[in-house]
Protein backbone atom coordinates (compact mmCIF):
# COMPACT_ATOMS: atom_id res chain seq x y z
CA UNK A 1 0.00 0.00 0.00
CA UNK A 2 1.18 3.62 -1.22
CA UNK A 3 0.85 6.09 1.69
CA UNK A 4 0.41 9.44 0.49
CA UNK A 5 2.55 11.95 1.62
CA UNK A 6 -0.28 14.90 1.83
CA UNK A 7 -2.14 16.06 4.36
CA UNK A 8 -5.96 17.40 3.39
CA UNK A 9 -7.93 19.36 5.28
CA UNK A 10 -11.24 18.07 3.13
CA UNK A 11 -11.50 14.75 1.11
CA UNK A 12 -14.69 14.77 -1.03
CA UNK A 13 -15.52 11.14 -2.23
CA UNK A 14 -17.63 12.03 -5.64
CA UNK A 15 -18.12 14.48 -8.12
CA UNK A 16 -21.79 14.53 -9.08
CA UNK A 17 -24.69 16.49 -7.91
CA UNK A 18 -23.49 16.46 -4.44
CA UNK A 19 -19.83 16.37 -4.45
CA UNK A 20 -19.44 18.51 -7.25
CA UNK A 21 -21.51 21.15 -5.79
CA UNK A 22 -19.69 21.18 -2.78
CA UNK A 23 -16.02 21.68 -4.10
CA UNK A 24 -16.81 24.32 -5.58
CA UNK A 25 -18.41 25.97 -2.65
CA UNK A 26 -15.99 25.40 -0.11
CA UNK A 27 -12.90 25.93 -2.87
CA UNK A 28 -12.87 29.70 -2.04
CA UNK A 29 -11.67 28.57 1.50
CA UNK A 30 -8.14 27.90 0.44
CA UNK A 31 -7.75 24.77 2.60
CA UNK A 32 -6.19 22.01 0.93
CA UNK A 33 -9.39 19.53 -0.54
CA UNK A 34 -8.30 16.49 -2.39
CA UNK A 35 -11.21 15.42 -4.54
CA UNK A 36 -11.49 11.59 -5.79
CA UNK A 37 -13.36 10.26 -8.46
CA UNK A 38 -13.81 6.94 -9.20
CA UNK A 39 -14.24 7.69 -13.28
CA UNK A 40 -12.64 9.73 -15.96
CA UNK A 41 -13.16 12.92 -17.72
CA UNK A 42 -16.47 11.78 -19.87
CA UNK A 43 -15.67 12.30 -23.72
CA UNK A 44 -17.30 15.50 -25.25
CA UNK A 45 -19.20 12.80 -28.02
CA UNK A 46 -20.62 11.05 -25.22
CA UNK A 47 -22.15 14.50 -23.37
CA UNK A 48 -23.82 15.98 -26.05
CA UNK A 49 -26.04 12.99 -26.98
CA UNK A 50 -26.94 14.55 -30.73
CA UNK A 51 -24.72 12.37 -32.87
CA UNK A 52 -24.73 8.87 -30.38
CA UNK A 53 -27.11 6.18 -30.89
CA UNK A 54 -28.45 6.02 -27.16
CA UNK A 55 -30.12 2.48 -28.19
CA UNK A 56 -26.65 1.31 -27.91
CA UNK A 57 -27.18 0.79 -23.68
CA UNK A 58 -23.63 -0.23 -22.81
CA UNK A 59 -22.70 3.43 -23.85
CA UNK A 60 -24.54 4.57 -20.71
CA UNK A 61 -23.92 1.47 -18.15
CA UNK A 62 -21.46 0.43 -15.80
CA UNK A 63 -19.18 -1.84 -16.34
CA UNK A 64 -19.90 -3.83 -13.22
CA UNK A 65 -22.60 -6.16 -11.94
CA UNK A 66 -25.13 -5.48 -9.11
CA UNK A 67 -28.02 -8.41 -8.08
CA UNK A 68 -31.47 -7.74 -7.17
CA UNK A 69 -33.82 -9.65 -4.99
CA UNK A 70 -33.47 -12.78 -6.52
CA UNK A 71 -29.54 -13.16 -6.80
CA UNK A 72 -29.67 -12.00 -10.24
CA UNK A 73 -26.75 -9.73 -11.73
CA UNK A 74 -27.65 -6.28 -13.66
CA UNK A 75 -25.51 -4.22 -15.32
CA UNK A 76 -27.02 -0.44 -13.48
CA UNK A 77 -27.48 2.70 -15.95
CA UNK A 78 -24.95 4.92 -13.58
CA UNK A 79 -22.62 7.40 -14.45
CA UNK A 80 -18.69 6.72 -13.44
CA UNK A 81 -17.35 9.81 -14.74
CA UNK A 82 -16.40 13.44 -13.31
CA UNK A 83 -19.75 15.13 -12.71
CA UNK A 84 -21.34 11.82 -11.85
CA UNK A 85 -24.90 10.80 -12.77
CA UNK A 86 -25.37 14.90 -13.93
CA UNK A 87 -23.65 14.10 -17.08
CA UNK A 88 -26.55 11.75 -18.37
CA UNK A 89 -29.45 13.07 -16.60
CA UNK A 90 -31.87 15.02 -18.85
CA UNK A 91 -30.96 18.86 -16.89
CA UNK A 92 -34.41 19.59 -15.12
CA UNK A 93 -33.66 21.08 -11.99
CA UNK A 94 -37.38 20.86 -9.97
CA UNK A 95 -38.02 22.28 -6.80
CA UNK A 96 -39.59 20.30 -4.02
CA UNK A 97 -42.88 20.96 -3.33
CA UNK A 98 -43.67 23.14 0.21
CA UNK A 99 -46.02 20.27 1.28
CA UNK A 100 -43.33 18.04 0.10
CA UNK A 101 -41.25 18.52 3.50
CA UNK A 102 -44.53 17.91 5.82
CA UNK A 103 -45.99 14.24 6.49
CA UNK A 104 -48.18 13.55 3.27
CA UNK A 105 -51.20 10.78 3.67
CA UNK A 106 -50.67 8.73 0.43
CA UNK A 107 -52.76 5.78 -0.27
CA UNK A 108 -50.75 2.99 0.81
CA UNK A 109 -48.93 4.56 3.42
CA UNK A 110 -47.07 7.82 4.54
CA UNK A 111 -44.24 10.14 3.27
CA UNK A 112 -42.42 11.11 6.48
CA UNK A 113 -42.20 14.84 7.19
CA UNK A 114 -38.97 16.28 7.00
CA UNK A 115 -37.09 17.93 10.17
CA UNK A 116 -35.84 20.99 7.83
CA UNK A 117 -38.46 22.60 6.18
CA UNK A 118 -38.70 24.27 2.55
CA UNK A 119 -37.75 27.59 3.92
CA UNK A 120 -34.75 26.14 5.44
CA UNK A 121 -33.81 24.99 2.13
CA UNK A 122 -35.50 27.65 -0.64
CA UNK A 123 -31.89 30.31 -0.01
CA UNK A 124 -29.53 27.40 -0.93
CA UNK A 125 -32.82 26.52 -4.12
CA UNK A 126 -31.80 30.22 -5.33
CA UNK A 127 -28.73 29.77 -4.71
CA UNK A 128 -28.25 26.29 -6.90
CA UNK A 129 -30.16 27.89 -9.39
CA UNK A 130 -28.06 30.89 -9.61
CA UNK A 131 -25.01 28.68 -10.27
CA UNK A 132 -26.08 26.64 -13.23
CA UNK A 133 -27.61 28.92 -14.47
CA UNK A 134 -31.39 27.40 -14.69
CA UNK A 135 -33.63 28.45 -17.47
CA UNK A 136 -37.08 29.16 -16.23
CA UNK A 137 -39.85 31.00 -15.30
CA UNK A 138 -41.40 31.06 -11.87
CA UNK A 139 -45.25 30.49 -12.22
CA UNK A 140 -45.82 31.04 -8.37
CA UNK A 141 -44.78 33.81 -6.24
CA UNK A 142 -41.67 35.85 -6.17
CA UNK A 143 -40.15 37.73 -3.65
CA UNK A 144 -43.46 37.38 -1.92
CA UNK A 145 -45.60 38.54 -4.76
CA UNK A 146 -47.66 36.93 -7.16
CA UNK A 147 -46.28 36.07 -10.70
CA UNK A 148 -49.30 37.61 -13.01
CA UNK A 149 -47.41 37.44 -16.10
CA UNK A 150 -49.90 34.23 -17.45
CA UNK A 151 -51.55 33.29 -20.45
CA UNK A 152 -55.02 32.67 -19.99
CA UNK A 153 -55.37 29.19 -21.82
CA UNK A 154 -57.11 30.89 -25.17
CA UNK A 155 -57.96 28.71 -28.29
CA UNK A 156 -56.33 31.68 -30.32
CA UNK A 157 -53.24 32.12 -28.75
CA UNK A 158 -49.82 30.36 -28.53
CA UNK A 159 -49.70 29.09 -24.49
CA UNK A 160 -46.18 29.79 -23.08
CA UNK A 161 -46.33 27.29 -20.81
CA UNK A 162 -46.90 28.72 -17.35
CA UNK A 163 -50.12 27.43 -15.70
CA UNK A 164 -52.03 29.96 -13.41
CA UNK A 165 -52.90 27.18 -11.29
CA UNK A 166 -49.47 26.05 -10.65
CA UNK A 167 -48.91 24.45 -6.87
CA UNK A 168 -44.75 25.82 -7.53
CA UNK A 169 -43.64 26.87 -3.91
CA UNK A 170 -42.60 30.14 -3.19
CA UNK A 171 -39.26 32.13 -4.94
CA UNK A 172 -37.36 34.99 -3.58
CA UNK A 173 -35.91 35.46 -6.89
CA UNK A 174 -36.78 35.13 -10.35
CA UNK A 175 -34.98 32.00 -12.76
CA UNK A 176 -31.74 33.88 -13.71
CA UNK A 177 -32.16 33.04 -17.21
CA UNK A 178 -35.37 32.67 -18.75
CA UNK A 179 -36.90 29.31 -20.31
CA UNK A 180 -36.03 27.72 -23.09
CA UNK A 181 -39.24 27.62 -25.93
CA UNK A 182 -40.80 24.94 -27.07
CA UNK A 183 -39.94 22.77 -30.13
CA UNK A 184 -42.57 24.04 -32.81
CA UNK A 185 -44.20 20.48 -32.28
CA UNK A 186 -44.65 20.34 -28.61
CA UNK A 187 -45.74 24.09 -28.74
CA UNK A 188 -48.74 23.27 -30.36
CA UNK A 189 -49.46 19.84 -28.13
CA UNK A 190 -48.48 22.48 -24.98
CA UNK A 191 -51.42 24.93 -26.16
CA UNK A 192 -54.17 21.70 -26.74
CA UNK A 193 -53.12 20.84 -23.45
CA UNK A 194 -54.04 23.94 -21.95
CA UNK A 195 -57.64 24.04 -23.57
CA UNK A 196 -57.68 20.81 -21.70
CA UNK A 197 -58.57 23.15 -18.73
CA UNK A 198 -54.77 22.32 -17.61
CA UNK A 199 -51.78 23.92 -16.63
CA UNK A 200 -48.75 23.14 -18.00
CA UNK A 201 -45.45 24.89 -17.05
CA UNK A 202 -42.09 25.17 -18.41
CA UNK A 203 -39.49 23.19 -16.95
CA UNK A 204 -36.61 24.43 -15.31
CA UNK A 205 -33.34 23.24 -17.18
CA UNK A 206 -29.70 24.21 -16.28
CA UNK A 207 -28.20 25.31 -19.75
CA UNK A 208 -24.34 26.20 -20.95
CA UNK A 209 -25.44 28.08 -23.51
CA UNK A 210 -22.52 26.39 -25.55
CA UNK A 211 -23.43 24.81 -28.79
CA UNK A 212 -20.83 21.97 -28.14
CA UNK A 213 -22.27 20.65 -24.60
CA UNK A 214 -25.50 22.57 -23.91
CA UNK A 215 -26.74 20.89 -20.95
CA UNK A 216 -25.33 21.65 -17.39
CA UNK A 217 -24.06 19.66 -14.56
CA UNK A 218 -21.42 19.64 -11.84
CA UNK A 219 -18.53 18.95 -14.01
CA UNK A 220 -18.90 22.60 -15.76
CA UNK A 221 -20.80 23.90 -13.03
CA UNK A 222 -18.45 22.42 -10.14
CA UNK A 223 -15.37 20.71 -10.79
CA UNK A 224 -14.40 22.73 -14.44
CA UNK A 225 -13.56 26.13 -12.43
CA UNK A 226 -11.12 24.31 -9.40
CA UNK A 227 -9.37 22.78 -12.02
CA UNK A 228 -6.81 25.61 -11.79
CA UNK A 229 -7.18 26.62 -8.58
CA UNK A 230 -3.88 25.77 -6.45
CA UNK A 231 -5.58 24.62 -2.99
CA UNK A 232 -7.60 21.68 -4.87
CA UNK A 233 -6.04 17.98 -5.87
CA UNK A 234 -8.32 16.36 -8.66
CA UNK A 235 -7.58 12.31 -8.92
CA UNK A 236 -9.54 10.62 -11.13
CA UNK A 237 -9.79 6.83 -12.06
CA UNK A 238 -9.65 6.67 -8.34
CA UNK A 239 -12.41 4.49 -6.41
CA UNK A 240 -12.58 4.32 -2.48
CA UNK A 241 -12.89 0.97 -1.29
CA UNK A 242 -12.42 1.80 2.54
CA UNK A 243 -12.63 4.60 5.18
CA UNK A 244 -10.18 3.96 8.13
CA UNK A 245 -10.73 4.81 11.44
CA UNK A 246 -9.38 6.03 14.53
CA UNK A 247 -8.65 3.23 17.66
CA UNK A 248 -12.09 4.57 19.22
CA UNK A 249 -14.03 4.05 15.89
CA UNK A 250 -15.29 8.07 16.59
CA UNK A 251 -12.77 9.98 13.72
CA UNK A 252 -11.90 8.13 10.32
CA UNK A 253 -8.23 9.25 9.83
CA UNK A 254 -7.72 7.76 6.04
CA UNK A 255 -9.40 6.89 3.02
CA UNK A 256 -8.21 3.65 0.92
CA UNK A 257 -8.35 4.55 -2.54
CA UNK A 258 -7.55 1.58 -5.87
CA UNK A 259 -5.63 3.74 -8.66
CA UNK A 260 -4.61 1.20 -11.40
CA UNK A 261 -5.09 -1.43 -9.07
CA UNK A 262 -2.87 -0.11 -6.62
CA UNK A 263 -3.60 1.10 -3.05
CA UNK A 264 -3.50 4.21 -1.50
CA UNK A 265 -4.24 5.80 1.35
CA UNK A 266 -5.22 9.21 1.85
CA UNK A 267 -5.29 11.38 4.95
CA UNK A 268 -7.63 13.99 5.99
CA UNK A 269 -9.48 15.75 8.63
CA UNK A 270 -12.50 16.04 7.10
CA UNK A 271 -14.47 13.53 4.84
CA UNK A 272 -16.96 13.68 2.56
CA UNK A 273 -19.14 10.91 1.22
CA UNK A 274 -20.63 11.75 -2.02
CA UNK A 275 -20.59 8.84 -4.07
CA UNK A 276 -24.84 8.68 -4.87
CA UNK A 277 -27.36 6.91 -2.71
CA UNK A 278 -26.20 3.07 -3.73
CA UNK A 279 -22.49 3.74 -3.66
CA UNK A 280 -22.36 6.15 -0.28
CA UNK A 281 -24.13 3.36 1.32
CA UNK A 282 -22.42 0.52 0.24
CA UNK A 283 -18.49 2.03 0.86
CA UNK A 284 -20.09 2.93 4.49
CA UNK A 285 -21.19 -1.25 5.10
CA UNK A 286 -17.76 -2.00 3.27
CA UNK A 287 -16.02 -0.07 5.93
CA UNK A 288 -17.48 -2.70 8.58
CA UNK A 289 -14.44 -2.50 11.65
CA UNK A 290 -13.86 -3.64 15.05
CA UNK A 291 -15.64 -1.03 16.51
CA UNK A 292 -18.41 -0.95 13.46
CA UNK A 293 -19.05 -4.14 13.01
CA UNK A 294 -22.46 -3.76 10.95
CA UNK A 295 -21.03 -1.04 8.96
CA UNK A 296 -19.00 2.75 9.55
CA UNK A 297 -21.91 5.19 11.17
CA UNK A 298 -24.33 1.94 11.14
CA UNK A 299 -25.29 2.13 15.21
CA UNK A 300 -28.69 2.78 13.95
CA UNK A 301 -29.22 -0.25 11.33
CA UNK A 302 -30.44 2.13 8.90
CA UNK A 303 -27.33 2.56 6.74
CA UNK A 304 -28.27 1.36 3.01
CA UNK A 305 -32.20 1.16 4.50
CA UNK A 306 -35.19 3.09 2.61
CA UNK A 307 -33.78 2.83 -0.92
CA UNK A 308 -36.00 5.20 -2.91
CA UNK A 309 -36.30 5.70 -6.89
CA UNK A 310 -39.22 7.47 -8.13
CA UNK A 311 -41.46 5.23 -10.06
CA UNK A 312 -40.91 6.42 -14.15
CA UNK A 313 -43.12 5.18 -16.30
CA UNK A 314 -42.69 6.74 -20.06
CA UNK A 315 -45.54 7.09 -22.64
CA UNK A 316 -45.12 7.54 -26.57
CA UNK A 317 -47.66 9.79 -28.43
CA UNK A 318 -47.03 8.81 -31.81
CA UNK A 319 -46.94 11.74 -34.47
CA UNK A 320 -47.82 12.06 -38.04
CA UNK A 321 -45.07 14.65 -38.87
CA UNK A 322 -41.56 14.00 -38.35
CA UNK A 323 -39.55 15.89 -35.21
CA UNK A 324 -35.57 16.37 -35.26
CA UNK A 325 -34.88 14.12 -32.04
CA UNK A 326 -32.83 16.17 -30.32
CA UNK A 327 -34.77 19.20 -28.69
CA UNK A 328 -34.75 19.29 -25.31
CA UNK A 329 -37.36 19.04 -22.01
CA UNK A 330 -39.31 21.78 -21.95
CA UNK A 331 -42.49 21.20 -20.30
CA UNK A 332 -43.85 19.96 -17.16
CA UNK A 333 -47.78 19.49 -15.74
CA UNK A 334 -48.46 19.53 -12.04
CA UNK A 335 -52.14 19.41 -12.32
CA UNK A 336 -52.19 15.50 -10.78
CA UNK A 337 -49.46 16.04 -8.12
CA UNK A 338 -51.63 15.79 -5.17
CA UNK A 339 -54.10 14.23 -6.78
CA UNK A 340 -57.14 14.73 -9.25
CA UNK A 341 -60.80 15.19 -8.98
CA UNK A 342 -62.36 12.14 -7.71
CA UNK A 343 -58.80 11.22 -6.07
CA UNK A 344 -57.55 12.40 -3.26
CA UNK A 345 -54.27 11.34 -2.99
CA UNK A 346 -50.87 12.01 -4.60
CA UNK A 347 -50.47 11.02 -8.04
CA UNK A 348 -47.27 13.08 -9.71
CA UNK A 349 -45.32 14.85 -12.12
CA UNK A 350 -45.37 14.60 -15.86
CA UNK A 351 -42.81 16.27 -18.25
CA UNK A 352 -41.91 15.88 -21.89
CA UNK A 353 -38.78 13.84 -22.61
CA UNK A 354 -37.57 15.95 -25.01
CA UNK A 355 -35.64 14.27 -28.21
CA UNK A 356 -36.17 10.60 -28.05
CA UNK A 357 -33.23 10.30 -29.82
CA UNK A 358 -31.13 11.99 -26.50
CA UNK A 359 -32.97 10.21 -23.86
CA UNK A 360 -30.99 7.45 -22.23
CA UNK A 361 -33.67 6.42 -19.49
CA UNK A 362 -35.97 6.19 -22.70
CA UNK A 363 -33.84 3.77 -24.66
CA UNK A 364 -33.57 1.87 -21.78
CA UNK A 365 -37.15 0.71 -22.25
CA UNK A 366 -36.98 -0.11 -26.36
CA UNK A 367 -40.44 -2.11 -25.55
CA UNK A 368 -42.29 1.08 -25.73
CA UNK A 369 -41.06 0.97 -29.35
CA UNK A 370 -41.66 -1.86 -30.23
CA UNK A 371 -45.00 -2.20 -30.03
CA UNK A 372 -45.41 0.35 -32.85
CA UNK A 373 -42.90 -1.57 -34.76
CA UNK A 374 -44.81 -4.77 -34.74
CA UNK A 375 -47.84 -2.60 -36.23
CA UNK A 376 -45.18 -0.88 -38.83
CA UNK A 377 -42.70 -3.30 -39.88
CA UNK A 378 -41.11 -1.32 -42.42
CA UNK A 379 -40.42 1.78 -39.77
CA UNK A 380 -37.13 1.34 -37.96
CA UNK A 381 -36.72 2.18 -34.32
CA UNK A 382 -34.90 5.43 -35.42
CA UNK A 383 -37.82 6.60 -37.37
CA UNK A 384 -40.53 5.83 -34.83
CA UNK A 385 -38.48 8.04 -32.56
CA UNK A 386 -38.37 10.79 -34.95
CA UNK A 387 -42.40 10.84 -34.87
CA UNK A 388 -43.02 10.29 -31.69
CA UNK A 389 -43.31 13.08 -28.87
CA UNK A 390 -42.77 10.92 -25.23
CA UNK A 391 -43.86 11.50 -22.00
CA UNK A 392 -42.25 11.05 -18.46
CA UNK A 393 -45.14 10.19 -15.51
CA UNK A 394 -43.04 10.56 -12.07
CA UNK A 395 -44.85 9.49 -8.74
CA UNK A 396 -43.63 8.98 -5.50
CA UNK A 397 -42.16 5.90 -3.45
CA UNK A 398 -42.53 5.54 0.16
CA UNK A 399 -39.50 4.76 2.16
CA UNK A 400 -39.12 1.01 2.84
CA UNK A 401 -36.72 -0.57 5.53
CA UNK A 402 -36.24 -3.99 3.17
CA UNK A 403 -35.91 -1.69 0.26
CA UNK A 404 -32.26 -1.66 0.56
CA UNK A 405 -28.38 -1.31 -0.20
CA UNK A 406 -26.35 -5.07 0.88
CA UNK A 407 -23.21 -5.79 0.40
CA UNK A 408 -21.71 -9.75 0.72
CA UNK A 409 -18.05 -9.92 -0.08
CA UNK A 410 -17.70 -8.11 -3.53
CA UNK A 411 -21.34 -7.98 -4.20
CA UNK A 412 -23.81 -5.19 -4.02
CA UNK A 413 -27.34 -6.57 -3.66
CA UNK A 414 -30.22 -4.12 -4.32
CA UNK A 415 -33.04 -5.31 -2.92
CA UNK A 416 -35.91 -2.73 -4.10
CA UNK A 417 -39.39 -3.59 -4.65
CA UNK A 418 -41.64 -0.55 -5.91
CA UNK A 419 -44.64 -0.02 -4.03
CA UNK A 420 -47.48 2.98 -4.10
CA UNK A 421 -48.25 1.74 -7.41
CA UNK A 422 -52.23 2.63 -7.84
CA UNK A 423 -51.94 6.66 -7.71
CA UNK A 424 -48.56 6.06 -10.64
CA UNK A 425 -51.37 4.08 -12.67
CA UNK A 426 -53.84 6.55 -12.55
CA UNK A 427 -51.41 9.27 -13.39
CA UNK A 428 -50.45 7.33 -16.46
CA UNK A 429 -53.71 6.52 -17.45
CA UNK A 430 -55.72 9.95 -16.72
CA UNK A 431 -52.53 11.59 -18.87
CA UNK A 432 -53.17 9.24 -21.92
CA UNK A 433 -56.80 10.37 -21.54
CA UNK A 434 -55.44 13.70 -21.80
CA UNK A 435 -53.28 12.69 -24.77
CA UNK A 436 -56.71 11.53 -26.37
CA UNK A 437 -57.43 15.06 -26.85
CA UNK A 438 -54.83 16.78 -27.31
CA UNK A 439 -54.30 14.26 -30.32
CA UNK A 440 -57.95 15.07 -31.37
CA UNK A 441 -57.55 18.91 -30.86
CA UNK A 442 -54.08 19.40 -32.95
CA UNK A 443 -55.67 16.92 -35.97
CA UNK A 444 -53.11 13.83 -35.00
CA UNK A 445 -54.66 11.87 -38.20
CA UNK A 446 -51.61 9.08 -37.15
CA UNK A 447 -54.17 6.47 -36.03
CA UNK A 448 -56.58 7.18 -39.41
CA UNK A 449 -55.85 3.91 -40.84
CA UNK A 450 -55.75 1.71 -37.29
CA UNK A 451 -58.31 0.08 -35.14
CA UNK A 452 -58.22 3.28 -32.26
CA UNK A 453 -55.80 5.42 -30.10
CA UNK A 454 -52.65 3.31 -28.82
CA UNK A 455 -50.70 4.88 -26.47
CA UNK A 456 -47.58 2.35 -25.59
CA UNK A 457 -46.33 2.79 -22.33
CA UNK A 458 -43.35 1.30 -20.90
CA UNK A 459 -41.83 1.13 -16.87
CA UNK A 460 -38.31 1.54 -16.62
CA UNK A 461 -36.50 -1.62 -15.24
CA UNK A 462 -34.32 -2.42 -12.82
CA UNK A 463 -30.75 -1.55 -14.37
CA UNK A 464 -32.48 2.22 -14.53
CA UNK A 465 -31.43 3.45 -11.12
CA UNK A 466 -31.92 7.46 -11.47
CA UNK A 467 -33.30 9.61 -9.25
CA UNK A 468 -32.00 7.12 -6.40
CA UNK A 469 -32.24 8.54 -2.70
CA UNK A 470 -32.78 7.49 1.00
CA UNK A 471 -30.15 4.84 2.04
CA UNK A 472 -28.61 7.59 4.79
CA UNK A 473 -31.66 10.21 5.94
CA UNK A 474 -30.71 12.62 7.94
CA UNK A 475 -32.42 13.36 11.12
CA UNK A 476 -32.16 14.24 14.83
CA UNK A 477 -33.01 10.89 16.52
CA UNK A 478 -29.56 9.12 15.85
CA UNK A 479 -31.86 5.36 16.32
CA UNK A 480 -33.58 6.18 13.51
CA UNK A 481 -31.61 8.16 11.37
CA UNK A 482 -28.01 7.93 10.04
CA UNK A 483 -26.93 11.94 9.52
CA UNK A 484 -27.55 14.97 11.70
CA UNK A 485 -29.20 18.33 10.15
CA UNK A 486 -26.09 18.87 8.81
CA UNK A 487 -25.56 15.71 7.29
CA UNK A 488 -23.07 14.67 9.51
CA UNK A 489 -22.69 11.15 10.72
CA UNK A 490 -24.08 10.61 14.06
CA UNK A 491 -21.42 7.79 15.08
CA UNK A 492 -18.42 9.55 13.63
CA UNK A 493 -17.33 13.25 14.30
CA UNK A 494 -15.80 13.83 11.05
CA UNK A 495 -17.51 12.14 8.58
CA UNK A 496 -20.41 13.56 6.32
CA UNK A 497 -22.54 12.07 3.61
CA UNK A 498 -23.76 14.93 1.23
CA UNK A 499 -25.47 13.13 -2.01
CA UNK A 500 -29.35 11.87 -2.27
CA UNK A 501 -28.40 9.54 0.55
CA UNK A 502 -29.57 11.86 3.12
CA UNK A 503 -33.68 12.08 2.03
CA UNK A 504 -35.90 10.99 4.32
CA UNK A 505 -38.25 10.82 1.35
CA UNK A 506 -38.37 11.40 -2.30
CA UNK A 507 -41.24 12.91 -3.18
CA UNK A 508 -42.14 12.85 -7.30
CA UNK A 509 -39.85 15.29 -9.10
CA UNK A 510 -36.27 14.46 -9.95
CA UNK A 511 -33.83 15.03 -6.68
CA UNK A 512 -30.83 17.16 -8.25
CA UNK A 513 -31.60 20.25 -7.34
CA UNK A 514 -32.35 18.86 -4.19
CA UNK A 515 -29.22 17.40 -3.41
CA UNK A 516 -27.32 20.69 -4.62
CA UNK A 517 -29.22 22.46 -2.68
CA UNK A 518 -28.26 20.30 0.44
CA UNK A 519 -24.49 20.44 -0.70
CA UNK A 520 -24.21 24.11 -0.70
CA UNK A 521 -26.37 24.09 2.48
CA UNK A 522 -23.97 21.77 4.40
CA UNK A 523 -21.09 23.51 2.75
CA UNK A 524 -22.26 27.05 4.12
CA UNK A 525 -21.77 24.81 7.77
CA UNK A 526 -18.44 22.92 6.82
CA UNK A 527 -16.95 26.85 5.86
CA UNK A 528 -17.89 27.84 9.43
CA UNK A 529 -16.35 24.44 11.10
CA UNK A 530 -12.93 25.03 8.79
CA UNK A 531 -12.74 28.58 9.96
Amino acid sequence: MIIDDQHYDVIIIGTGAGGGTLARKLADTGKKILILERGDFMPLELQNRVNVDIFKKELYRAHENWYDNAGEAFSPQTNYAVGGNTKIYGAALIRMREKDFEEVEHQEGISPEWCLKYKDFEPYYTEAEQLYKVHGKVNGKVNGKADNNYDEPHHDKAHDGNGKNSNEPYHSKEYPYPAVDHDPQIQKVVNAIAQQGLHPETLPLTLTREKEDPTGDSEVFGIAPLLNSPNITIKTNAKAVCLLTNSYGNMVKAVEVEIDKRSFLFFGDIIVVACGAVNSAALLLRSANEKHPNGLANNSGQVGRNLMKNQMTAVVQPSPKPNSGNFLRSVCINDFYWGDEDYSYPMGHIQNTGGLLQDITFAESPPILSILAKAMPEVGLKRLALRSVGWWMHSEVLPDPNNRIEVKGDKLFFHYTANNLEPHDRLVHRWIEVLKSVDKAVGNSFFARSKGNVYPRGEVPIEVVANQCGTCRFGEDSTTSVLDLNCRTHDVENLYVVDSSFFPSSSAVTPALTIIANALRVGEHLKERLQ
